[in-house]
């Protein structure tokens, strides 16, 4: 687990490990979320990146009437 400390302007730096594993880059945004007492950050992605990322998905199930 990596440590990070909080500055006196309540900014952090993203240990480089995992800035290189998930490819954030300088400028990137991200998604900020509190969820159960911790923090979580999500990279906002490119919508040129998200192309295919379903590929594979089952379709094939039962719709209700009304979502047709």
């Amino acid at each position: 687990m990596l440590t990070v400390t909080v500055s006196p302007k309540f900014q952090v730096v993203i240990p480089r490990p995992v800035r290189d594993n998930l490819q954030i880059r300088p400028g990137q945004k991200m998604q900020v979320v509190e969820y159960e007492g911790r923090i979580e950050l999500f990279p906002e992605r490119d919508i040129a990146e998200l192309r295919g990322f379903l590929k594979g998905i089952n379709t094939e199930f039962e719709r209700e009437e009304d979502r047709v």
